[in-house]
């Protein structure tokens, strides 16, 4: 079983909760947040890369 290698988000500030991220030899990314290291989501570069331009954008519409 080889070992993955997170790294910390360059988005995550010091002191705060970070969100980390590795890819496994198949090309899915892996992300779990500090606080909760066992909850672990799942994605393909596909899915995240979209993701990740809205929040470079300040364009999500999520509601609070």
């Amino acid at each position: 079983m080889t070992e993955l290698s997170w790294q910390k988000s360059t988005y995550s500030e010091e002191a705060s909760a970070c969100v980390y991220l590795t890819a496994t030899p198949t090309g899915t990314i892996l992300l779990h947040e500090s606080d909760a290291p066992k909850a672990v989501l799942s994605t393909v570069p596909a899915r995240l890369r979209p993701l990740i331009s809205h929040i470079k954008a300040d364009t999500l519409n999520i509601a609070t």
